[in-house]
């Protein structure tokens, strides 16, 4: 007869599992609130997430809008700021603050012959229109040989190179008289564009061009400044615009040196001007009258007459005064 030995559990060891029990069934009740508190973190991150992403995208149109509107001032800025200043004061370069230096510049000045007499006798339509496409042509013109504009004076225009720029000085006198040259080629093309529109007033203006150090930066307050030049040379500049002939291009001797080589100028009277001690001598520039052909130079000799023409340089305004001397000659020779 098989017997099974039954074995009967201990008390203490029912004791100790229940005990294992209850602290695991603690456990996992810790964990299931951990669970919880997780997962509500985690949907308030998530809300928290998209509200902060719909913020940063806030943030970056605003920025963009503020860039663009930064931009359109910017814009606006730059058109009462030569590019040159402009560029210098947006990269750094330099800071807007009361400062002066010497340098050594070249200067044009030129103003519109007869203005006053037109603002009298224009229609103020007219005027305006005339004006404009005037300074605006110069303006182009300055900007593409790399001058800086330093003001409109009514219808003058003041003009200088070497700063805050500079391809050296003689380059730099060079960049003026073509600056200066073109200028007056392109006031014949805008004859054409006024009378299509019913102005028949013909434009002529003088030129003035001088080179010498001036005092050059910015002057005024701190609250409202200038950048500009100050100097005798400006005045030096002023006086030879004054002394130049209609449509012509009056040039220092300072100048002409540097630039000699490369224009054909006849030289004039020397100029008195106040702050100099001594007389200036001045060159005026040949200007090419497209009209002539370098065929047509003629060369006589007889007994007490001699004529040398040579039309490709003969100055523009040269051409009636030599007209007038040619009919004071026959006129001489006729009474004989």
């Amino acid at each position: 007869m098989i017997t099974w030995n039954k074995v009967v559990p201990d008390l203490d060891d029912i004791k100790k599992l229940q005990k294992q029990i209850r602290i695991l069934e603690k456990k996992l009740k810790r964990c299931e609130e951990s669970r919880v508190i997780l997962e509500n973190y985690a949907d308030r991150n998530t809300v928290l997430f998209k509200k902060l992403n719909s913020e940063i995208e806030e943030q970056r149109a605003l920025i963009q809008q503020k860039s663009e509107e930064l931009e359109a001032l910017a814009k606006k800025l730059a058109k009462y700021l030569s590019p040159q200043v402009y560029s210098s004061i947006f990269s750094g370069k330099r800071d807007v603050r009361l400062e002066t230096y010497r340098k050594k510049l070249t200067i044009f000045l030129s103003d519109i012959v007869g203005f006053t007499t037109r603002t009298n006798s224009m229609e103020p339509e007219d005027l305006t229109i005339w004006l404009n496409s005037y300074l605006d042509s110069m303006a182009q013109t300055v900007l593409k040989y790399g001058g800086t504009l330093d003001k409109f004076i009514g219808d003058a225009v003041l003009v200088f190179f070497g700063d805050p720029e500079t391809n050296g000085v003689k380059n730099d006198a060079v960049a003026c008289v073509k600056m200066a040259v073109e200028m007056q080629e392109a006031i014949q093309g805008l004859h054409i564009e006024w009378q299509k529109q019913g102005i028949s007033d013909r434009l002529l203006v003088r030129m003035g061009i001088t080179t010498g150090y001036c005092t050059v930066g910015n002057f005024g307050s701190e609250e409202r400044m200038d950048y500009t030049i100050i100097g005798n040379r400006v005045n030096l500049a002023s006086r030879l615009e004054t002394n130049a002939p209609p449509g012509g291009i009056l040039i220092s001797e300072d100048t002409y040196a540097l630039v000699k080589n490369q224009f054909n100028c006849m030289k004039r009277d020397p100029i008195q001007v106040k702050g100099f001690e001594r007389s200036v001598d001045v060159y005026e520039l040949l200007l090419k009258n497209s009209e002539t052909d370098p065929g047509d130079s003629m060369e006589v000799k007889f007994d007490g007459f001699t004529l040398k023409l040579d039309p490709s340089n003969v100055a523009y305004t040269s051409k009636q005064d030599i007209i007038s001397t040619l009919k004071d000659a026959i006129d001489k020779l006729s009474h004989e």
